[in-house]
C-alpha cells in the first residue's frame, strides 16, 4: 500500500468527521470517539494486498454518516410517537378536570408542559426533515449497494466508461448473474428472507473473486461481475466455482433451510464495446442460461472472440 493511499484515505476521514460534526445539532465527544473508534477499525481491516481495500473504505465512511443518520432518523420519529401521545393524554386531562372542577393552577402547569411538549415535536419533525434529506443526498451520491455493500449500478456504470474510453479490454470478462425463481423464493418466505439471501450471495462472491475482480449489485437479483487479466478457459473455471459454491451453501431463516441457484451470461469485452453493447450481449448470454434449465453459465461472444 502506498503513502499517498494513506494519505487520501485520512483525508477523506478527516473531511467526513467534520461534516458529521457540522451535520450534528448538539455534537459531543461521545459522537467524535465513537467515529474515531469505527475509523480505527476500518484502517485496521485494510489489506495491503487488495488494490480496492482504500476504495472500499472511504466508501464505508460515506455510508457511515447514511447508517448513523438513519438511526437519528429512528430515533427522533419514536421520541415524536412518544410525545404526540402524552400529548393527547395531556389534552384528555384537561378536559376531564375542567368538566368537573376548576383548578386554574393545574390548567396553567398543564399548559406550560405542552406548550413544551408541541416545541420538541416541532424540532423532532425539523430534525426528520433535515436528517432525511441529507440522506437522500449521500444515497444519490454513494457507490456501494446499502443492502450488500457490495458496489453498485452507478459504480458499475462508472466503471464501464472508463474501460470503454480508455479502450482498455484486455482480457477482460462481463459476467451477469441472476438468481433462480428469486420472486418464488420471496413470496414464501418473505422479503427479509429474500434480502438476507443477497447479503449471502454477495459474501460468497467476495470470498470466491481475485484480487483486482470486482462484483456489482446490478439491481434486483442481478449482480455483475468484472473479471480482470483472464483468459476465457480460466473465466470458465472461476464461474464454475462460483455455481458450485452457491449451490452448495443453504442459507437457515427460521429455522428453514433455503437452497439457492443462479444462472450467469458471460461475454468478452473488445476494444469496439461500449457500456451498452457489452452489457447487452452478456445479457443475451444469460438468457440463454435461464432457456437452457438455469443454474449454468453460457458465454455470447463476439465473432467466435
Amino acid at each position: 500500500m502506498q503513502k499517498d493511499d494513506l494519505k487520501s484515505l485520512i483525508t477523506h476521514i478527516y473531511e467526513n468527521l467534520l461534516t458529521n460534526i457540522d451535520n450534528q445539532e448538539d455534537a459531543n465527544k461521545e459522537q467524535v470517539t465513537d467515529y474515531l473508534r469505527d475509523a480505527i477499525n476500518v484502517v485496521e481491516s485494510i489489506s495491503n494486498d487488495k488494490i480496492d481495500s482504500i476504495e472500499h473504505a472511504k466508501l464505508a465512511f460515506d455510508n457511515a454518516y447514511k447508517e448513523i443518520a438513519d438511526k437519528s432518523i429512528s430515533s427522533y420519529e419514536h421520541t415524536n410517537k412518544r410525545f404526540e401521545k402524552l400529548t393527547k393524554m395531556h389534552e384528555e386531562t384537561l378536559i376531564s378536570y375542567n368538566n368537573t372542577i376548576d383548578l386554574p393552577s393545574i390548567t396553567d402547569k398543564f399548559n406550560d408542559i405542552q406548550s413544551h411538549m408541541f416545541d420538541e415535536v416541532k424540532k423532532a419533525n425539523d430534525v426528520i426533515t433535515k436528517l432525511s434529506a441529507q440522506v437522500k443526498s449521500l444515497e444519490k451520491d454513494s457507490n456501494l449497494d446499502g443492502l450488500t455493500k457490495v458496489f453498485n449500478r452507478r459504480a458499475l456504470n462508472h466503471y464501464l466508461n472508463q474501460i470503454c474510453t480508455n479502450k482498455n479490454t484486455n482480457n477482460m470478462h462481463i459476467l451477469i448473474l441472476d438468481l433462480d425463481d428469486f420472486k418464488a423464493i420471496n413470496d414464501t418466505f418473505g422479503h427479509i428472507a429474500g434480502d438476507k439471501i443477497l447479503i449471502f450471495i454477495a459474501n460468497i462472491l467476495k470470498k470466491v473473486l481475485r484480487d483486482g475482480d470486482k462484483v456489482f449489485r446490478y439491481g434486483g437479483e442481478e449482480f455483475v461481475l468484472i473479471l480482470n487479466r483472464i483468459t476465457q478457459k480460466k473465466c470458465a473455471t472461476i464461474t464454475s466455482r462460483i455455481l458450485e459454491v452457491v449451490r452448495g451453501n443453504r442459507l437457515i431463516y427460521k429455522g428453514e433451510s433455503i437452497n439457492v441457484t443462479m444462472s450467469i451470461g458471460g461475454t468478452t469485452l473488445t476494444q469496439e464495446d461500449s457500456p451498452d453493447s457489452v452489457i447487452a450481449r452478456a445479457d443475451k448470454a444469460l438468457y440463454k442460461a435461464k432457456n437452457n434449465g438455469k443454474n449454468q453459465m453460457q458465454m455470447e461472444l463476439v465473432d467466435g472472440i
